[in-house]
């Protein structure tokens, strides 16, 4: 697993390896010249203690000055590159995500909550950055202090360099201690930050409901909670971090004390010169600082290492809906708008009743057919089938007698109109959300289409007509005018299949009744499947479908089926009741 995590990380670098390369070869030269100061600062000592002379101890000032000043450049150059490629893939990794979101189904959506997708999208990938950024500089500056700095001490004394590293192996027993610990306390954290933040998501999102049922309270003991665990889970984690970073940095220093003690009984015995001493406790000192870092080092990596696996979850789900192999070219302009089904049958996954169930049906270019029938059997899983919302087996479904599992999804979609239940509405104007489908249209095309959904009229009568801001999900207009506006946009891309799917339940009859006429009206007429629970708005359609536990129980006309014994009559009836019961009042 670890090291298809390395993969994974090498795949998100290799686009930017260069500057890496480079932010990591300035490194080296740091540190190269990190080991040199020492040396030469030892030299001097040595030339100094035997004829001190001001002129060479200018000159050793100047040139360790000069040293430190391009350690200090040449260390920045590669903090800038190292810290850049981390942002780059932090970049890379934001498209990726949400490019990858698009291409997957709405089911997704509904198993994975937008709190916790949102949480992956950015604080995840903010650990991946700092795993590539800070992390890489940390690994890379200890790995070439130790390369650089060990062999320079071991060439100034043997015996005093293993003393001084005896207590490493007690660094590395207490990171592998340490490391499992900090990788489940951090998984914890992150996992109670998707949680707020999905309660956030959700609280904005039904704050009219709160209120409605004043409900301000329970949310705030929900929301105190959830961030209770938050605070607990990140006091674990940093109580760990404090036990740990403390331990290393004090183990690392034990050996600057071991030169010291020993050291000095060397120069006494003169096996070691004043120089030399020094040199090793500069060189003891050069290694405290990247043994200290390792604590924060294996920190980011434990996030990183959580945090890919999270990403990973998303960039490896494959959706569900996409093209066959050598899908069907269908270009809008050639789509006629004959729709058929033949034994239609879908599952939804987990369930066993069918949603839908042997559905058989034909309907001709430019008819306007209405499916009704009462909740739960299978109307709108219907309608999510046509446009390939749902994963249907292929040889069930048609389009101008081509099986839609194998058109191009663009060229499908762009060929049906589909307006779902929940008229969603972009936080913008009214204008950018009926052209939504073609952003490049018109004033005038917007307000033709939005004549055709018959909400011109009411646009007019608001402060900034089409350049009025709905809100969040048109929380400024009322449900019938959501549904009208998303009818509109609809309506403007032309499409030659226009689906329905009860989208104008909060228009009253009348309203409904005359929009589906003037879509039946003219010579380009669209292929109307009108989902509804208006039966008043349904008996002015060319057919009805009467669907009941999945199946097509009845079909025909308006007439035809009140002729009959069957659903039809029985939901008219219950229909004529209510209206009649709605005039009396």
């Amino acid at each position: 697993m670890a090291h298809s995590r390395l993969q994974t990380l090498a795949t998100y670098l290799r686009p930017h390896w260069r500057k890496a390369a480079i932010g990591i070869f300035s490194l080296f030269v740091v540190n190269a010249v990190g080991v040199y100061i020492p040396l030469l600062i030892r030299d001097g000592l040595d030339e100094l203690q035997q004829t001190f002379n001001l002129n060479r101890v200018i000159y050793y000032a100047l040139l360790v000055l000069l040293l430190a000043s391009v350690m200090w450049v040449v260390r920045m150059s590669s903090r800038v590159l190292l810290f850049g490629v981390g942002r780059q893939v932090e970049f890379d990794l934001k498209q990726r995500i949400f490019k990858h979101l698009l291409t997957l189904e709405p089911a997704y959506f509904t198993i994975n909550t937008p709190g916790d997708l949102i949480s992956r999208a950015t604080s995840d990938v903010d650990n991946i950055r700092r795993l590539l950024g800070f992390a890489v500089l940390s690994l890379a500056n200890m790995v070439f202090a130790y390369g650089l700095t060990l062999p320079a001490m071991l060439g100034i004394d043997v015996k005093l360099t293993l003393a001084s590293l005896a207590v490493y192996p007690a660094i590395l027993i207490l990171v592998q201690l340490f490391s499992h610990r900090l990788r489940a306390q951090q998984l914890a954290v992150q996992q109670e930050t998707a949680d707020l933040s999905d309660l956030i998501q959700e609280d904005m999102s039904g704050i009219a409901l709160i209120k409605i049922y004043a409900q301000e309270e329970n949310e705030r003991r929900a929301f105190r909670q959830l961030n209770q665990q938050l605070l607990s889970a990140n006091l674990r984690l940093s109580k760990t971090q404090n036990t740990l970073f403390p331990l290393l940095r004090g183990l690392a220093s034990l050996s600057q004390l071991v030169i010291l003690v020993l050291g000095i009984g060397a120069i006494a015995s003169a096996t070691l010169s004043v120089g030399d001493f020094v040199a090793l406790l500069l060189f003891a000192e050069r290694l405290v600082f990247p043994t200290a870092l390792l604590g924060f080092t294996i920190t980011a990596y434990q996030r990183g290492e959580v945090s890919i696996d999270r990403l990973e979850a998303i960039l490896s789900t494959k959706p569900q809906v996409q093209d066959a192999p050598n899908a069907i070219a269908l270009p809008r302009s050639d789509v006629r708008g004959w729709l058929s089904a033949h034994h239609l049958t879908y599952t939804y996954p987990g369930a066993t009743t069918p949603a839908l169930n042997d559905v058989n049906f034909t309907i001709k270019p430019g008819e306007t057919v209405a499916v009704v029938g009462s909740i739960g059997s299978g109307k709108s899983t219907l309608a999510n089938a046509l446009p390939r919302l749902l994963d249907i087996a292929p040889g069930q479904l048609y389009l101008d007698g081509y099986d839609i599992t194998q058109i191009r999804l663009r060229d499908l979609r762009a060929a049906i109109a589909y307006v779902p239940q929940e008229s969603f509405l972009f936080s913008t104007t009214i204008k950018n959300n009926i052209r939504y489908g073609g952003p490049t249209s018109e004033q005038p095309e917007v307000e033709q289409a939005a004549k055709q959904a018959q909400i011109h009229p009411e646009i007019l009568n608001f402060p900034q007509q089409y350049k009025t801001i709905v809100g969040e999900r048109g929380i400024t207009l009322s449900g019938g005018q959501r549904q009208r506006t998303a009818l509109a946009r609809a309506l403007l891309v032309d499409a030659p299949v226009l689906i329905l799917d009860d989208a104008l339940s909060s228009v009253d009859n009348q309203t409904a009744t005359a929009i589906l006429n003037q879509l039946s009206e003219g010579t380009e007429r669209k292929t109307v499947l009108f989902i509804s629970h208006q039966l008043s708005a349904a008996a002015a359609a060319d057919r009805i479908l009467v669907m009941d536990h999945g199946r097509i129980v009845q079909a025909g006309t308006h007439a035809e089926l009140l002729a009959q014994d069957g659903l039809y009559q029985s939901l008219w009836e219950t229909h004529a009741m209510e209206a009649a019961i709605k005039e009396g009042e």
